[in-house]
């Protein structure tokens, strides 16, 4: 068993060896450690974590005892307890395109994310079969302008009754309104198929295309209200040429959203991923 710790605070002194020593007094044993300075904005951050197997203190405790040294730092700080008891539930939304579904189904098999595949939920029942193949739960939630509301309010409902920790939009084609990514923050995973903040909004291969531009990319980031627009946690990019065409970018596009999807549900599971205004510092 192992704890991480995640901090961002004012930088200070001394910041490393106090929160290394308050580890090792208690018999930690510190097996990962990283940290960063923001030097224009004057921040701290850093992910440290231990292997817990001969720690003083268990559970709830640990974040207690943390509390009084987090407050003299001034700092937005989680303690994370790994085992197999903290495993995160997820929830993968899908609309018809299955490439990015297929890409998080074959992984989660493969027993590469660190976590417990709940259930997915979708607009349209075509991706089904997907679902019942790997024998995960699927459901489906027409949506239509007048109902939107009203079923996301049922989707709601499912999620709390699963105890889903973390939603990922694999290629969901609704917009999220803003009273449900207020129930999720920082824990709605999305995909973009472009470079952000180039080509936001609908077709961006049709808008790369139309601009004649060199590269085409894939932006993984967290929801906001704000459209395309959330912290960004992983992106790649894969070069054209004016041979390509619409649907050669097309089909480039969709080996880069399924492979930074991936990553970036992995740097979440992992807590990598401190989220600082609209931006992250991802310790990869």
């Amino acid at each position: 068993m192992t704890a991480t710790l995640l901090l961002s605070c004012p930088d200070q002194r001394g910041l490393v060896s106090r929160i290394a020593h308050f580890i090792f007094e208690r018999g930690g044993n510190i097996i990962d450690l990283d940290e960063h300075v923001d030097g224009d904005e004057g921040l701290f951050f850093l992910r440290v974590t231990w292997d817990m197997r001969d720690f003083s203190l268990s559970g709830e405790k640990v974040s207690a005892a943390f509390q009084p040294l987090a407050d003299e730092f001034q700092a937005d700080w989680m303690i994370k307890i790994n085992n197999i008891h903290t495993r995160r539930r997820l929830a993968i939304f899908v609309s018809k395109y299955d490439h990015c579904l297929q890409e998080l189904l074959w992984r989660h098999g493969l027993g590469e994310f660190d976590a417990e595949l709940a259930l997915i939920v979708s607009n349209h029942p075509d991706l089904k079969h997907l679902a019942d193949l790997h024998q995960v739960p699927f459901h489906v939630f027409p949506i239509h302008k007048d109902n939107k509301l009203e079923q996301e309010q049922l989707e709601i409902v499912l999620l709390k009754q699963q105890n889903i920790d973390t939603v990922i939009l694999a290629r969901y084609m609704q917009v999220l309104s803003s009273q449900f990514v207020a129930e999720y923050p920082n824990r709605i995973i999305n995909i973009h198929h472009s470079f952000l903040p180039a080509f936001m909004g609908g077709n961006p291969y049709k808008q790369a295309h139309e601009r004649g531009v060199k590269i085409i990319g894939a932006t993984s980031h967290y929801v906001t209200d704000n459209l395309d627009e959330g912290p960004i946690i992983e992106q790649d990019i894969i070069r054209i040429s004016h041979k390509d065409n619409l649907t050669d970018l097309i089909r480039k596009g969709r080996d880069l959203e399924r492979m930074v999807l991936a990553r970036a549900l992995r740097l979440h599971l992992q807590d990598r991923i401190l989220v600082y205004g609209n931006k992250t510092v991802v310790f990869d």
